[in-house]
């Protein structure tokens, strides 16, 4: 099994990273394959399932043309600054480039102790592995920008938290693992050579257009917010709770990073939290816009002695870019929200009838995935399930009507506004709980229920009989309070 490595980062200086092998593991076998992703990246799945391959996958032989390493990054950890991160229990393989000429990582998860390691074991335990593989997975069907699995392998060796645990290795595909943290590391050792050698390689792998800009740093950081107001946009379009938002969880390539105390709203509240470490609420569904301007100003410090040689005037540029972002993620957001909504123009009094609905459902516990399906069928006279996600309420009511005499400035037949919004509002999301359920079956030994979910998940938009079961909300006794960290 060959991949077709060109390994860009492995060509920066010693100091971006460290030269490390992958620790083998006792009895790799193959888990789950992502044959989809292996074709568009050029790849043969029939050969990914054969011994060698697998080897490869679980870190116990090191492919021809790769330069394995563990990236060295710094990042603020729930606001905390924490100066040597990096890869404490991942290897980047190498770099492939598809057929279209993206490039991408390949990236081993769970792959043993790095220098990064601190009191680490540098390994991954099959729930987060595989929770990884599921969300990320559902994100790309949502159209959403995410790293992606290419594998999962157990490693036939336990993995040691509060109890022994089954082992396994991600195999991650990202079109970089660049982040926020990366360009901090070098910041805080007032390596501007380095910073400004990072930002160019950002540059030319990511934002090219920045590259002919006359101030291209000041370019890179504009284009840098853009892309993460319009993810964060996403994520609250679909409920999503990344769940540790820190400045090493951020990548600058504007995907979605490390899923690990992730989830996804069942009953919608803006203040809602699942992740067992986020004691504060700093990570909460409605506060992350926020907190993705706060580490955008970490990454604007951090490009400060490049965005202009006048500190004053590197201080005023990169004040302006990040003061920009509230108003382009509000851009985002409201036109992902107007979509949900059917409204196909921006006639400027979306804002109150977006944040009345969201107040009423949060006033009511409707469930946010369903009760937005829901208002598809409203939109073709159909209230009924719309009503009972709002529980009858007055408010809900009296929302319909503001709602279908906005609908009426618009000339759009109701059956296609009704196709335009389902289009915008999936029927199916990995709720907790069935993912919980899907993890502890795999624990158990059993993945069919593992593939069952991935294939409803993988079209989310589709009311099929098949889905149905996965698109009730959680009973009482099955509701996930909260969502664990794989380390």
């Amino acid at each position: 099994m060959t991949f077709p490595f060109d390994n860009s980062y492995a060509r920066l200086p010693s100091r971006f990273f460290a030269r490390q092998a992958p620790v083998a593991v006792a009895r790799p076998r193959l888990l789950k394959l992502n044959e989809s992703l292996a074709r568009d990246l050029g790849l043969d799945p029939g050969a990914l399932h054969r011994p060698e391959a697998v080897a490869v996958l679980a870190g116990n032989a090191v492919p021809e043309g790769a330069e394995p390493l563990a990236m060295a990054y710094a990042g603020h950890q729930f606001g905390g600054f924490v100066p040597q991160l990096g890869d404490g229990r991942a290897i980047l393989l190498g770099e492939v480039v598809d057929g279209r000429g993206e490039r991408f990582d390949i990236q081993l998860k769970g792959s043993g102790r790095t220098p990064f390691s601190r009191n680490g074991d540098g390994r991954a335990w099959l729930g987060p592995v595989l929770r990884e593989y599921i969300v990320g997975e559902a994100m790309h069907a949502l159209g959403i920008p995410t790293t992606r699995a290419l594998a999962a392998v157990a490693t036939g060796e336990p993995v040691y938290r509060e109890s022994p645990l089954p082992g396994a290795v991600l195999t991650r595909v990202a079109r970089s693992h660049v982040r926020v943290g990366t360009f901090e590391y070098f910041s805080a050792r007032r390596d501007t050579e380095a910073v400004r050698r990072l930002a160019d390689y950002v540059i030319a792998r990511h934002y090219p257009q920045a590259a002919s800009h006359h101030r291209p740093y000041r370019a890179l950081l504009d284009q840098v917010i853009d892309r993460q107001a319009g993810l964060i946009a996403q994520w609250l379009g679909v409920g999503f709770i990344h769940g540790v938002m820190n400045t090493d969880n951020m990548s600058v390539a504007g995907e979605t990073i490390d899923y690990g105390p992730c989830a996804f709203l069942d009953d919608y509240h803006p203040g809602r939290v699942y992740s067992s470490i986020d004691r504060g609420g700093r990570y909460a569904y409605g506060n992350q816009p926020r907190i993705a301007q706060w580490n955008l100003s970490r990454l604007a410090e951090a490009l400060l002695p490049i965005i202009d040689e006048d500190p004053d005037k590197a201080l005023e540029e990169a004040q302006a870019a990040v003061d920009a972002f509230p108003e382009r993620f509000e851009l985002a957001y409201r036109q992902r929200f107007r979509a949900k909504l059917g409204l196909a123009e921006a006639q400027g009094d979306e804002a109150e009838l977006i944040d009345d609905l969201l107040q009423a459902m949060a006033d009511a516990g409707a469930d946010f995935t369903n009760a937005f399906r829901a208002l598809c069928d409203a939109a073709q006279g159909m209230d009924e399930r719309f009503g009972a996600e709002l529980a009858g309420r007055l408010a809900a009511e009296e929302w319909l009507d503001r709602w279908r005499a906005r609908l009426a400035r618009e000339a759009l037949d109701p059956a296609e506004r009704a196709a335009a919004m389902r289009r915008a509002n999936p029927a199916v999301i990995p709720r907790n709980h069935r993912v919980e359920a899907v993890l502890k079956a795999a624990v158990a030994g059993d993945l069919e229920p593992l593939e069952d979910l991935l294939e409803v998940l993988a079209s989310p938009w589709e009311e099929r009989e098949a889905s149905l079961p996965y698109r009730s909300p959680p009973r009482p006794h099955e509701v996930v309070q909260k969502t664990f960290c794989g380390t």
